[in-house]
């Protein structure tokens, strides 16, 4: 079925003028959508990723602070938070499945994905709740559709980002007495450098096509929207939820 054109009409428009956010992951894929509408909103935004500078990737990261962290090494976290002088939103993006396409079904590779999609992400969030705390800041963590279905291909990755969306509840609960708000968002099928390979196959993108309503992929704009306004004031009173942005994917339960 050939994807349908769709169109939007009209643009949510957020005021983040003097907000200091932290972005994971944000050099590439949906972390790069979500630092770019931060940043286009007035906040200033620091973004962390793999290379050793912002220099090394083939995109302009220069209206980002940069810092390279490692999303495995506990060092490297706690340095991360350890930098910062405040912070009103941390969005725990960063994440990866099958590294260097090795099996999940490893044991040693299994723990190192749940390493880095769900300790990492509580370690930060722990490692920031005073920064945060201070001002009723916000965190926004990144789940995804393996948060909710079985995917047989990441075990490790499945667990893990089913692990964020239980995470974000109990945080919520915890850190509601210290005025800081907890949510997720969980994103279908993103065109990014994360799923283009997968992407490149009609025979493992058409079923995913047929079961999406809207009938086509998202892209880091379709899920930047819904983490601003997770962080904004127009979410005052949502905290604990994890909001799908997935074209419908996951109507079908």
């Amino acid at each position: 079925m050939a994807p349908r054109t769709v169109r939007l009409v009209g643009e949510a428009s957020f005021d983040f003028d003097g907000a200091r956010v932290l972005v994971t992951g944000g050099s590439n894929g949906i972390g790069l959508g979500v630092a770019t509408a931060f940043a286009e909103a007035g906040a200033t935004v620091t973004i962390t990723g793999t290379r050793d500078d912002a220099g090394a990737y083939d995109h302009d990261l220069s209206r980002f602070a940069y810092r390279p962290c490692r999303m495995a090494d506990e060092d490297d976290v706690r340095s991360l938070a350890g930098a910062l002088d405040g912070l009103d939103v941390l969005v725990n993006n960063a994440g990866q499945n099958l590294p260097g396409g090795r099996s999940e079904w490893d044991d040693g590779v299994f723990e190192e994905v749940v390493a880095v999609n769900l300790v990492a992400p509580f370690r930060l969030a722990q490692a920031c709740h005073d920064l945060l705390a201070d001002g009723g800041g916000s965190v926004v963590n990144v789940g995804s559709m393996s948060s909710f279905f079985g995917m047989e291909i990441v075990p490790g990755y499945g667990a893990a980002k089913g692990g964020v969306v239980q995470m974000t509840k109990t945080l919520a609960v915890s850190w509601a007495r210290d005025g800081v708000r907890v949510n997720a968002v969980a994103p279908g099928v993103i065109e990014s450098n994360m799923t283009a390979p997968m992407l490149a196959f009609d025979e493992l993108t058409a079923p995913l096509l047929a079961r999406t309503p809207m009938g086509r992929f998202g892209t880091p704009d379709d899920v930047a929207p819904a983490v601003l306004f997770l962080a904004s004031d127009a979410a005052r009173y949502v905290t604990g939820h994890t909001l799908v942005v997935d074209g419908g994917f996951s109507v079908f339960g």
